[in-house]
């Protein structure tokens, strides 16, 4: 591995016209196609297997043409202070919106709330629903325009009027200026860790070109793979944070190589052999975590995965390329590693004064001397942090947990206010009565049922569609969706009335296929985890060699992917620094996010062991007593890392100003877990571990050793070469004929 890499990145080096050419053209087509894509239509959320997708589908069959995957708007209206609604004024205003929306091209239908019992029983609060014949995302501009235009002309008479439903649903916000300040930390931690503007110049350079190929492609596939908007989102933040590292770690190398007294090509080729090793597998580790996500069988959740690990592929690839070419036309303007330290120790010597050793230095014998007091302390403070996790409740993110600013969560408060919080998630039953003798008594025994349950305020006549053999019925529950009387409720129609009807009952509705979507990824979790984690520890085993060392990387990060769980709960769940971060509202944590979490940052979690203990076994390779080669992996890496964690937090942390909520909780996730990864387990657990277990961290039996493949990573294969042997041209000598 590490020769292939040494000489793809001095033939990088000395092609860099034609490498920076062939990486500005991917950037061009990609860009070229998004632009000419044509538009990203409605993104399809399913749940194959679960019961309300099941439902959802019998509708589909049953009820033809009634639009089930359209759009829906709801316009909710508050009549002034002291004024009701069924006020003659108020009336008027209210027909004519009706009129005027059921005027509209894609509109299938608009209620009157007069003739549809939807005004509130003090008479304050109306509503009316809008269906349209397109899903929200194929929408026309000019039928958005229509519902937004008689909102205003509603308030214009006085009434609080604002639109609820999907028909004007915001695309998420991925951070904006939390995004640009995100990356100007990042630029400011790079210029001091690699001491110039022009270092520190390309792995932003090269981040930025990465993630604008796997962006600009994802957008130009959108519409034929049905990619969300959140899919952009998630690439751009995981491809920004391992672009900038991997070729951070590379120009990091470079320097010290430079510093060890080789010219520059020789440096590339060694600082791609080396350190591009770890770059290789750091990213395998990632794409294996996010490409495992398919395992959950959740389409949305797999193509979020994929479209991800494509972009670390391409970060992977443009590191191992981009990085040695732009090396090459850089020249003498990256120095290398510590000239003003060895001026500084030249400066000692003269004055017979000891060179000072370096943070990471110092940390590690600190740690070495304390190795069980470390351990302890690091676990202990992990598992205090990750306590909350024994309370976590699992949802999905509705109208109600939109910033207030937002009409959508002002027209979920405005129904909560009027009819009660269980009237903006009700659910719909499906009654299949196809083999009933009696569909029509079939559907009554449901409906009682039904009303027999607690905690239901609402029960609507069943509607049959034409054949007669299929009915809905409508569900209104005393609790917000998101509550666990509502699951309650929902397990208690599946459980208990559905077994006394002479029919299939299914139960339906967001709500439900919230429910179903929490239940389907709990149950998923742990093959998940124990698929991606064993891939990984076969993966690491085969690195480092060593049994004890990828065990103790897997325990690793699940303390750390348990704590930042737990630091998540109380933030989003209990409100903890929920004004800090401009949490306007509590409530169940997202149903995908320790899945998500345990996909993402295991992979993360696994660049930093890659990258630090690598250092460590390259100097135990080399002779070196394992006490001195944590040492030594600490001299060389530390600094390094730190800077690369604090690059990702930064990254991450900028999607915390993200108005969309998922946003927000994966960004405030992401950097809270590489926080705890990268500074407690990898920089404190880890090198206590290794201190305790001495020569027995890089324990392999035998004949593991003779069957596993030598994948040199610590680039032994190079340590041998000379200058003479790089190059073959120098070989041959002039001879007389």
């Amino acid at each position: 591995m590490a020769t292939f890499l040494y000489k793809l990145g001095r033939l990088a080096f000395r092609r860099r016209h034609f490498v920076a050419l062939m990486w500005v053209a991917l950037l061009t087509l990609a860009g070229v196609g998004a632009i000419s894509a044509p538009a990203a239509g409605s993104t399809s959320f399913s749940i194959p297997g679960t019961e309300a997708q099941k439902a959802f589908d019998l509708l589909e069959q049953r009820f033809p043409g009634a639009s089930a995957d359209g759009a829906t708007g709801r316009m909710v209206f508050k009549a002034p202070e002291g004024e009701k609604m069924t006020d003659a004024a108020n009336r008027g205003t209210v027909a004519m919106i009706v009129k005027e929306l059921g005027d509209g091209s894609e509109v299938v239908s608009v209620t009157d709330p007069f003739t549809t019992n939807a005004v509130s029983k003090d008479g304050t609060v109306a509503y009316t629903s809008v269906r349209y014949d397109a899903p929200a995302m194929e929408l026309k501009d000019a039928t958005r325009d229509a519902l937004e235009r008689a909102a205003k002309e509603a308030q214009a008479n006085d009434l609080t009027v604002d639109v609820g439903g999907d028909a004007l649903q915001a695309q998420p916000d991925a951070g904006g200026v939390g995004e640009a300040i995100g990356l100007a930390i990042a630029a400011v931690v790079l210029v001091i860790t690699l001491g110039s503007m022009i270092a520190a110049g390309l792995p932003l350079l090269t981040a930025i070109i990465g993630v604008g190929i796997g962006v600009s492609t994802i957008t130009a596939l959108a519409k034929a793979l049905d990619l969300g908007s959140t899919t952009n989102t998630l690439a751009a933040m995981i491809g920004l944070a391992v672009g900038i590292d991997y070729a951070l770690f590379i120009v990091s190398r470079y320097r010290a190589e430079l510093a060890a007294g080789r010219d520059r090509e020789e440096a590339v080729g060694r600082a791609t052999g080396t350190a591009g090793s770890a770059v290789v597998f750091a990213g395998l580790t990632v794409v294996i975590a996010l490409a495992g996500l398919s395992v959950v069988n959740v389409p949305m959740l797999t193509k979020m995965g994929l479209a991800a690990a494509g972009t670390v592929v391409i970060a992977v690839l443009i590191a191992l390329t981009m990085i040695p070419a732009l090396l090459g036309y850089a020249g003498g303007k990256v120095r290398p590693a510590g000239e003003k330290r060895e001026k500084s120790a030249a400066k000692a010597a003269s004055s017979e004064r000891p060179v000072k050793p370096n943070l990471g230095t110092r940390w590690a014998s600190f740690v070495i001397r304390r190795p069980a007091a470390v351990l302890l302390l690091g676990v202990v403070g992990l598992g205090a942090v990750a306590l909350p996790v024994s309370q976590l409740e699992l949802g999905l993110p509705d109208d109600g947990s939109q910033p207030t600013s937002t009409t959508q969560r002002r027209a979920y408060d405005l129904l909560s206010e009027g009819f009660g919080p269980g009237f903006n998630g009700p659910l719909m039953i499906v009654v299949d009565a196809k083999n009933s003798d009696d569909p029509k008594a079939a559907a009554a025994t449901v409906t009682d049922g039904i009303k027999g349950l607690k905690d239901v305020v609402t029960v609507t006549p069943a509607t049959f569609n034409k054949a007669g053999d299929t009915a809905t019925i409508t569900v209104v529950p005393d609790s917000k969706p998101s509550s666990a009387q509502t699951e309650d409720l929902v397990h208690a129609i599946r459980d208990d009335v559905a077994s006394k009807a002479d029919a299939d009952v299914l139960v339906t509705g967001t709500t439900a296929l919230n429910i179903d979507f929490s239940q389907k990824l709990s149950d998923a979790l742990i093959p998940y985890l124990a698929l991606v984690v064993g891939l990984a520890f076969l993966l690491l085993i085969v690195v480092f060699r060593s049994i004890l060392v990828p065990l103790k990387a897997a325990l690793g990060f699940l303390l750390s992917v348990l704590a930042a769980l737990g630091a998540v709960v109380a933030v989003f769940q209990w409100g903890w620094l929920g004004g800090v971060l401009g949490v306007e509202e509590t409530g169940p944590i997202m149903s995908m996010m320790p899945i998500f979490m345990v996909g993402v940052v295991f992979g993360l979690a696994m660049d930093y062991e890659v990258f630090l203990v690598t250092r460590m076994r390259e100097a135990y390779v080399h002779g070196e007593s394992p006490s001195q080669a944590i040492v030594t992996g600490f001299k060389h890496s530390a600094r390094v890392v730190v800077a690369a964690a604090v690059i990702m937090m930064a990254v991450f942390g900028g999607f915390i100003s993200s108005g969309e909520s998922m946003i927000k909780m994966i960004g405030f996730g992401l950097a809270i877990a590489v926080f705890f990864d990268a500074f407690v387990v990898r920089m404190a657990i880890v090198p206590a571990v290794l201190a305790l277990l001495g020569r027995r961290a890089w324990w392999l039996p035998k004949w593991l050793d003779r069957a596993l493949p030598n994948v040199d990573v610590e680039g032994e294969g190079l340590r041998t070469r000379t200058e003479k042997d790089t190059d073959p041209d120098e070989d041959r000598e002039l001879v007389r004929v």
